[in-house]
Parts: C-alpha cells; structure tokens; sequence
C-alpha cells in the first residue's frame, strides 16, 4: 500500500458551516504542525490525508490545501467504498491528490495487521452515537443523521491504520473547541482503544488540548 512510504498528516475540523476566513486558520494549522515536527521530526516523507471531503469555501476541505501549500506538503485521500455511501467520490475534492485509497482497503489492511481492531472500533464508535443521540433525546433534539456513523468509522480507522501500518501519524485540529455533536468529536475513540498515540495529536493553540463542547452545530 503506497501509504506506507508516508508519514501521513490527518487534519481534524468543521466543515463548509465553519464562519472563519479559512487563511488564517490554516496559517495556524501549518505553525503549530512545524512546532511539532520541530520537537518530533517524521521519520518519513510526510502526507496530508483528507477524507473525500466535498471542496467548499470555508471549513477542513478549504484549509487542508492551504496547509499543504504552506508547507509544501502533497495529498492524498482515503473514500468510503460506493456501497457505503455512493456520493463521496464523486463529491469529493481529488485536485492535486497523488493517490487515492478505498475505506475497505485500509480496513483490510488494519485487520490483517492488528485482528479484531476494526471491530473494537465499530463497538466504540456505536457506544459514542448512543451516549450522543440519548442526550440529543433528552435536549429535545432529533437523534445524529445515520451517515455520522460511517465517516467517524472512516475517520477513526484511517488514523488506526495510520498509526499501526505507516509508524507513525500527525493529527492535527482546526479549532480548540469541537462540538460534541461533530463527526470530529470521535477522535477520543482511537485515543481511548489506544490505537492512537495522544502525544501525536497537535492543539490548534497549542496552550491545551482540543476540548468537547456541547455547541449545537455538527458536521
């Protein structure tokens, strides 16, 4: 699998709704990330991963390629498979990507080399959507749409594999503050299993750790 040639760079944070100019946040992004490397250099060539994430004016998929612009890093994109969710490839953002993987090849992938983590993984992600949807249920609100569980799978089992397969990983957000009604919120799945390492997570301040909140939007 060509993603284990890289050092691969996962960049975590609100979609389109995001109201922020995309420029600073991603000049943000890009010193904290340098900081990082600064302290733990990668051992390998390094690659930002996206997620098939639609191009939009504001939000992750506008701030990833002004990163990698930045610090002149290329790209490259795991998708969720057709029967998954048909519309993510055609949708998604593939400018400049130098390679793109299928959900289930990673998955495979990660099975092979650790057994039962993608279903260690699964039961977690399931166990958040209940604690999630049980206080949507109890503010009055409509339960998480169905399509949250496969793009935290997605999200989660990309960093696993990462983690495992490529010897190491960045993870990096694009905010302090992350709703705990986000696609993002299930970072805390990989940490918990242990299939993620914290001290490779990078703060958007850098004064603390990326925190939940219980903010209403959610992407």
């Amino acid at each position: 699998m060509k993603l284990t040639d890289y050092h691969p760079v996962v960049i975590e944070g609100m979609g389109g709704y995001d109201p922020r100019d995309p420029a600073p946040v991603a000049m943000q992004v890009a010193e904290r990330l340098a900081q990082h490397w600064a302290r733990k250099p990668a051992s390998k060539p390094l690659l930002i991963l996206t997620q098939g994430d639609p191009l939009e004016a504001n939000g992750i998929s506008a701030i990833t390629p002004r990163v990698a612009q930045r610090l002149g890093i290329p790209r490259a994109m795991v998708y969720l498979d057709e029967h998954i969710a048909d519309y993510h490839w055609p949708n998604a953002d593939r400018h400049e990507m130098i390679f793109a993987l299928k959900y289930s090849e990673v998955m495979d992938q990660l099975n092979n080399n650790l057994p039962g983590s993608t279903s260690r993984i699964e039961a977690a992600v399931d166990a958040q959507l209940k604690l999630k949807n049980d206080h949507r249920t109890a503010q009055g609100n409509p339960p998480l749409n169905d399509y949250f569980r496969d793009f935290a799978l997605l999200q989660e089992v990309t960093k696993a594999a990462c983690s495992r397969l490529c010897e190491g990983i960045t993870i990096a957000h694009t905010s302090k503050d992350i709703s705990v009604f986000s696609v993002t919120s299930f970072f805390t799945v990989g940490l918990e299993l242990g299939l993620v390492d914290s001290g490779n997570m990078v703060s958007y301040t850098g004064d603390t750790q990326s925190r939940l909140t219980t903010a209403s939007r959610y992407d």
